[in-house]
């Protein structure tokens, strides 16, 4: 059984994290970098989420290049994962494939598709209207 943790940006305010198990985790099994999951697997009733990447439990990132699920080695000279100290230069990296698999621990996802309730409003953090100042 999988269980992630799921970051949800919203570019509009912040970054929420979600934890996830079971039927809700089963969902992204299978999905890939770019695809859109909805977003009440974590709460988000109306929202859509697009998946950005992600990490093993190793730390190695998720490559939207890459096919499959699995860890690689390949020649990298600039993207997801590396970033070359000088022109030209190129070295050989660890990546993950596009795919989530059940080895995975964290899943990025940004918000696409927005809801009627604002995510403030849906997680009990919203701004609470403030009671009249007596004289």
């Amino acid at each position: 059984m999988a269980d992630f943790k799921v970051v949800v940006s919203d570019p509009k305010t912040k970054t929420y994290q979600f934890d996830i198990t079971g039927a809700e985790a089963n969902q992204y099994i299978g999905r890939a970098i770019g695809q859109t999951v909805d977003g009440s697997t974590v709460g988000l009733e109306g929202y859509t989420l697009t998946i950005t990447g992600g990490t093993d439990n190793s730390g190695f990132v998720m490559s939207p290049d890459l096919p499959g699920s699995k860890r690689q080695k390949v020649l990298v000279a600039r993207g997801v994962g590396y970033s070359a100290k000088a022109k030209g230069v190129r070295r050989r990296k660890f990546l993950r494939g596009r795919e989530i698999a059940t080895d995975l621990t964290q899943i990025n996802t940004k918000v696409t598709g927005y809801g009627d309730k604002s995510i403030e409003d849906i997680l009990g953090g919203g701004a609470e209207e403030e009671a009249p100042a007596e004289e």
